[in-house]
């Protein structure tokens, strides 16, 4: 009895390509899900001041 195929990437290439392989599509600010607590606790601090003195110079 012959051996069975095991795999092939026959048709594969040509099948992908046939609508383009695209790139992922990016966001315009990434997920924040699983950063460290603490850096994140800081980032909103860092930003809320920031803001102030935005305002400031305008004034």
């Amino acid at each position: 009895m012959a051996k069975s195929k095991n795999h092939t990437s026959h048709n594969q290439n040509r099948k992908d390509h046939r609508n383009g392989i695209k790139r992922p599509q990016k966001q315009r600010y990434m997920s924040m899900k699983g950063v460290d607590a603490k850096f994140l606790k800081n980032l909103r601090f860092a930003k809320k001041h920031n803001k102030k003195c935005v305002k400031e110079s305008k004034a």
